[in-house]
């Protein structure tokens, strides 16, 4: 398989694995898709480093090319609730900092979206509407503040990986975050989003970079590409 292929495999198998386990909870399915994820990295690309969130982070994978990026569980909480579907799996790899390849399995909606196959974002919304994905329980000031600006409607969900893909699928416009998050909480989902001809940076417009000492990697924003300057100009203001 090429990267982008077993990227969007092991998001599928893993979100499978998730589906069946939902009803022992976040923190076993965070353990069972970790062990899965790693087990079959090591099986068909032993030579990558693996940076994941719930295992130990290797300093030596700094010295690598190639490294996976891997959140098991993207939204643990949403998961433990019956009936919710804004969770996801993330498997990304990032090749010399740039994140190459790519898939956010969605397996509650029935969904996986990855570079192998770019989504086609759906047609840009009426003239004067503009959706913006945003944490159901705690968006940042600096969210509230790009959603006055813009006169947005917010749609709130839960995981970073379903609030992205809602830019990719369509239903919503926007997606920008600030603070608490690292690069397993977006690669994938910048991966995916850049593949399907969105717009992705930092909150300042810078690029995104991955594989750094300290993967704490608080904002980005992904965002349909000709709502980027107006975006950006709103949360630098």
């Amino acid at each position: 398989m090429d990267d982008h292929t077993l990227a969007a495999s092991l998001a599928e198998e893993a979100g499978e694995l998730l589906l069946s386990i939902r009803e022992l909870g976040g923190r076993v399915g965070d353990q069972r898709s970790n062990r899965l994820l790693l087990d079959r990295l090591a099986e068909f690309r032993p030579a990558d480093a693996v940076l994941s969130e719930e295992s130990p982070d290797d300093p030596a994978r700094t010295e690598q090319s190639r490294v996976w990026i891997v959140d098991p569980l993207d939204g643990t909480r949403e998961f433990g609730e019956p009936g919710r579907s804004d969770w996801a799996v993330h498997v990304a790899l990032a090749v010399d900092g740039e994140p190459v390849a790519g898939a956010v399995a969605l397996p509650a909606a029935g969904q996986t979206l990855h570079t192998g196959r770019p989504p086609v974002p759906a047609p840009p919304p009426p003239p004067g509407t503009v959706r913006v994905a945003l944490s159901r329980s705690r968006p940042s000031f600096e969210v509230r503040r790009l959603v006055a600006r813009l006169s947005a409607t917010e749609v709130p969900m839960g995981s970073a990986g379903a609030k992205a893909m809602a830019v990719v699928r369509g239903t919503a416009d926007i997606y920008a975050h600030s603070g608490g998050q690292y690069e397993w909480d977006s690669c994938a989902p910048v991966a995916v989003a850049r593949a399907a001809g969105l717009h992705v940076s930092r909150l300042d417009g810078s690029p995104l970079r991955y594989n750094r000492p300290d993967p704490y990697l608080p904002d980005l924003i992904i965002c349909r590409p000709e709502l980027a300057e107006i975006a950006l100009k709103a949360l630098a203001e």
